[in-house]
């Protein structure tokens, strides 16, 4: 039986492929990326959580029903990453599984946006996401194993006020489409993971944010539903334990793809009014980085040092 959405427990999967596989999940701290790994975990796996934070992933590594661990790994940074692939081979054996979930976001318009804090959620969202790709594809050609990319509805039709994110989840996309062709003769999966409105803590200022307050409002009931990152980890498991080259969170989206090239036109002529009836100085207020997840990401960044590249 099917926990109720937004219940705390984990769903059980008693005759899941998936058990005693070893599974690798990204941002695994907070929101989607937790919940999943406490998915995973339920279905038999062993599960390897990496992020920026590490408190928070010990704490829901120690908190999984099945044996994990918690890696500290910037999804920019290749020799960590490759550090957090030996350390999973090591310490649980070779990934059968490996979710390319981190990702931050932020808002506001393009010009008023740090170029620096821009080009942080590409590489997060972006470079990351093949970074892990590269680190951990060795182990999923040994295992035979299934690469998930997190994407969302972003790729579907950019909105105002979030190029970064929306340039760096299409991005995401067609990277995976790409791989997929590529490792497929070595027996290795690679899916496409599209997500709507999930309650993260990255949507909790939604009503603060023009465009996706005007999105929001402008979509039928059904699509303005908010998921729980419980019931979304619950659609991301059931395709993995399929393989599925895409997995729809709500599978309503499915019916979308044909839509597409439709998007780009509905979101421009949704969010025009919005935008220009809003003065120039509010929208430029706006700009910041989405969620607790990206702000801990984006305060880590800023404190770690980096080598001059100036004259």
């Amino acid at each position: 039986m099917r926990d109720p959405e937004g219940a705390g427990g984990p769903r059980s999967f008693p005759d899941t492929p998936l058990r005693g596989r070893v599974a690798v999940v990204t941002g695994a701290a907070r929101g989607v990326g937790e919940a999943l790994a406490r998915r995973l975990s339920a279905a038999g796996m062993s599960v390897a959580l990496l992020g920026r934070e590490r408190e928070t992933l010990c704490r829901a590594a120690s908190s999984l029903p099945n044996r994990s661990i918690c890696v500290e790994a910037d999804v920019t940074d290749r020799d960590a990453l490759s550090n957090a692939a030996r350390q999973v081979v090591t310490e649980l054996g070779p990934a059968s599984v490996v979710v390319a979930n981190a990702g931050i976001a932020a808002g506001g318009p393009f010009l008023s946006t740090e170029a620096e804090l821009w080009q942080r959620v590409i590489d997060v969202n972006l470079v990351g996401a093949a970074n892990t790709a590269r680190a951990f594809l060795p182990q999923l050609a040994q295992t035979r194993g299934y690469f998930l990319q997190i994407a969302s509805t972003a790729a579907f039709g950019s909105a105002p006020m979030m190029s970064a994110y929306c340039a760096s989840k299409a991005g995401a996309e067609s990277f995976a489409l790409a791989l997929r062709g590529e490792v497929e003769p070595d027996g290795i999966a690679v899916g496409i993971a599209y997500l709507h409105w999930t309650g993260t803590d990255m949507v909790a200022g939604i009503d603060d944010h023009p465009v996706l307050q005007a999105l929001r409002r402008n979509q039928p009931s059904f699509a303005r539903r908010v998921h729980t990152p419980a019931q979304v980890a619950d659609w991301l498991t059931r395709g993995i334990t399929r393989r599925t080259h895409q997995i729809y969170a709500p599978p309503w989206l499915r019916w979308c793809q044909p839509l597409r090239p439709l998007f780009p036109t509905v979101v421009a002529r949704l969010t025009r009014h919005e935008l220009k009836s809003r003065p120039r100085d509010e929208l430029a207020a706006a700009v910041g980085v989405l969620g607790a997840g990206g702000r801990a990401d984006w305060s880590s960044y800023l404190s770690t040092p980096r080598p001059h590249t100036g004259p």
